[in-house]
């Protein structure tokens, strides 16, 4: 028994390296639809698009990406941020919210998850209180793609190696929401811990969760 855990850290290894070396040789699954089809009207409020440098694109390794910020009377309600990887790789692969929004300026005050439900399926997702000087926002974050909507970023990765060695492909989204804190949110969270900006984050993330299923690759 002790001589097998003692060659356990090897055969992980060596599986390790099998499922890097198929991955690198999947296929590249496109979408169904443009990504611009997802939620392209909210009633009630003005969207606009925004981009991202060629050179912030060519580090994150996407396919393809759709960003959008919807005002209410000029003011902004939240923004989304769906990212498309055709295939994952080696250098091109889903960079986690957890480490890029330090890297824009949000400390991560607090993190822990949501339940959601859409079409009467429950789906967890990654909730965030997130502070940039005076300004405070609540994001939510999830990774959705091959019949899944995952949260927990280990089994994002453990599904990823699994399904690139059993069926050739990993293509997959991040999908992402942030709305502004308002002042009087920020008061209930100081007070409570709760927010009043969970319900507009939860009804939008219950209709990009529907909509990106709507142009991801069918299984």
């Amino acid at each position: 028994m002790n001589s097998l855990i003692r060659f356990a850290p090897v055969v992980i290894l060596g599986i390790g390296c099998a499922l890097h070396w198929t991955a690198q040789n999947q296929s590249a699954i496109p979408i169904r639809a443009p990504l611009q089809s997802v939620l392209n009207d909210m009633p009630g409020l003005a969207s606009a698009n925004q981009s991202i440098s060629e050179q912030e694109r060519r580090v994150a390794g996407m396919t393809d990406y759709v960003a959008r910020v919807y005002r209410r009377d000029g003011v902004v309600a939240f923004t989304t941020f769906v990212s498309y990887y055709d295939r994952q790789t080696q250098g091109k692969s889903i960079h986690s919210p957890r480490n890029c929004l330090p890297g824009a300026g949000w400390e991560i005050v607090r993190g822990d998850q949501q339940t959601i439900t859409v079409d009467g399926a429950s789906y967890t997702v990654n909730r965030y209180i997130l502070k940039n000087r005076s300004a405070i926002a609540l994001a939510y974050y999830w990774y959705q793609g091959r019949g899944r909507v995952t949260a927990n970023e280990y089994v994002v990765k453990w599904n990823l190696l699994r399904d690139a060695a059993i069926h050739g492909r990993s293509e997959e989204a991040l999908v992402r929401i942030v709305v502004p804190v308002t002042g009087q949110g920020a008061e209930q969270l100081a007070r409570t811990g709760l927010l009043p900006e969970d319900l507009t984050a939860q009804s939008v993330a219950g209709r990009l969760v529907r909509e990106v299923a709507g142009v991801l690759p069918a299984l």
